[in-house]
């Protein structure tokens, strides 16, 4: 299915080149003096992302090589949330990374998609684990990855919410602003406050 294929090419191209990203900026943080926490927990986030592909390549493409009925929907939030992705690295400028590196006493950004949650990028993130496999019917590699990511995410949120807290003026700029959807997080501190 060259569908597939191509699709499959271009989104592991994507991850590759945010690595070489990620890789660059990692560099330019530490030379101003940034430190890396969490990682002990990264190299279980590496796992799981590159097993998503290769079970995704053996589910989706090589054992039942076919294309959900709602494709061209399916698609669409694909590509809506590829330009969230853009968005957040862009937003972030230097400090975007896939790995928790703060710079002590750096101002944290409230632009872009920050203006609205603390953490567009998993919760973009959290959309691909779905969209990507039901986009080929691979339903095993959806419900296992997608789970799995919500427990690396959270391990991974608090410890970076501490370090940003001890290191930087987070404090000021997200306290009270949702996770992921500002909705939903609104009702949920709303029925909390009123129980």
């Amino acid at each position: 299915m060259l569908f597939f294929y191509l699709f499959f090419t271009v989104v592991v191209a994507q991850r590759i080149v945010e690595l070489v990203i990620a890789r660059k900026n990692e560099y330019m943080m530490k030379s101003k003096g940034a430190k890396e926490y969490g990682q002990s927990h990264y190299k279980f986030m590496v796992m799981i992302h590159t097993l998503f592909f290769l079970s995704l390549l053996i589910e989706g493409g090589i054992l039942s090589p076919s294309i959900n009925r709602f494709w061209p929907w399916l698609l669409a939030l694909f590509f809506i949330t590829q330009i969230g992705r853009i968005w957040v690295i862009n937003s972030l400028g230097e400090y975007w990374n896939t790995k928790i590196i703060v710079l002590p006493n750096a101002d944290v950004v409230v632009k872009g998609p920050y203006r609205f949650i603390k953490h567009p990028n998993y919760f973009i993130v959290t959309i691909e684990f779905f969209v990507i496999p039901l986009l080929f019917n691979a339903y095993w590699t959806m419900f296992l990855f997608a789970l799995l990511n919500q427990v690396i995410l959270s391990i991974r949120i608090p410890l970076e919410e501490r370090a940003l807290r001890e290191g930087t003026n987070y404090r000021e700029n997200h306290e009270g602003k949702a996770r992921f959807i500002p909705i939903l997080s609104r009702m949920i501190d709303n029925k909390m406050s009123k129980d």
